[in-house]
């Protein structure tokens, strides 16, 4: 294990942990150099268990020594640095005191992902890296085989993803769709029922929707962007469009981190 002490934040050897909190820098920066951060113990844990390679680890002095079993015997270098080090490089007070650069993988091809699915949820174009990282937990958490994102939807290996996820960016299989427009198509010839969550006109309960399908059939839970919702498009393509019945107080609908944790449940658990 290699342990080296740094004063200065601008030193190269931490050129991977500069300005997290910039989205502009850290994305053209990630994609260039193909890592991704991983914050806290425990979400750096469970990307080492996962199998993902780290790059470099980064400590504060109070928890130098908290990642000992998880950096003996590696290559990749530890680096412990002061509170106030820690608080320039990275752009904000480092409350869990720990930070790990990993290399990414090539995401899979979309047949792999579906290959042994049953159940998918499928994201249009979130840009929210909070609400993606939350979908990932609650789809993972609920026993949601795998996820599907479009090819605008924000990134979950991103800090805050992974952060907020807790690390089920990590154990959910998913991949991107290379083409928006008939990317759903693709589902739909693997025999995934689409079922689009939208409060519009027209919609079924989706406890209605799912009840009327057979124990074996597939099943894709569309989700929107925040705001707006699905597209047309997608909305066009969905088998179904369902919604989550709510009480008459003038609230019409969740948020989208709401909604997709409850509809995850109905997905999985609904009888059927």
């Amino acid at each position: 294990m290699s342990v080296i002490r740094v004063t200065d934040p601008a030193d190269p050897r931490l050129a991977d942990y500069t300005s997290l909190r910039d989205v502009n820098l850290r994305r053209h920066l990630e994609a260039e150099y193909g890592l991704f951060m991983a914050e806290g113990e425990k979400v750096i844990r469970r990307a080492v268990s996962a199998g993902f390679e780290p790059r470099s680890f980064l400590l504060t002095e109070r928890r130098a020594e908290a990642l000992d079993d998880v950096v003996a015997g590696g290559t990749a270098p530890l680096y412990v640095v002061g509170e106030d080090t820690a608080r320039r490089l990275v752009g904000f007070d480092l409350h869990r005191g720990a930070l790990a650069a990993f290399h990414r993988r090539p995401l899979p091809g979309l047949d792999d992902v579906l290959a042994k699915a049953r159940t998918v949820v499928v994201l249009e174009d979130l840009v929210d890296h909070t609400n993606v990282g939350a979908i990932f937990r609650s789809a993972a958490g609920l026993g949601v085989d795998a996820a599907v994102l479009a090819p605008r939807c924000a990134d979950p290996l991103y800090r805050r993803s992974v952060k907020v996820s807790m690390g089920a960016v990590f154990t959910l299989p998913y991949t991107r769709l290379d083409d928006w427009h008939g990317g759903l198509d693709t589902l739909r010839e693997a025999g995934f029922h689409l079922m689009a969550l939208t409060p519009g006109e027209g919609s079924l309960p989706l406890r209605d929707a799912m009840s009327a399908l057979g124990p074996s059939d597939r099943v894709g839970l569309l989700l929107g962007t925040e705001g707006d919702g699905l597209s047309s498009r997608w909305l066009e393509r969905a088998t179904a469009r369902v919604h989550i019945p709510m009480a008459d107080r003038d609230v019409d609908s969740l948020n989208v981190t709401a909604a997709a944790a409850i509809a995850c449940y109905e997905l999985v658990r609904a009888p059927r």
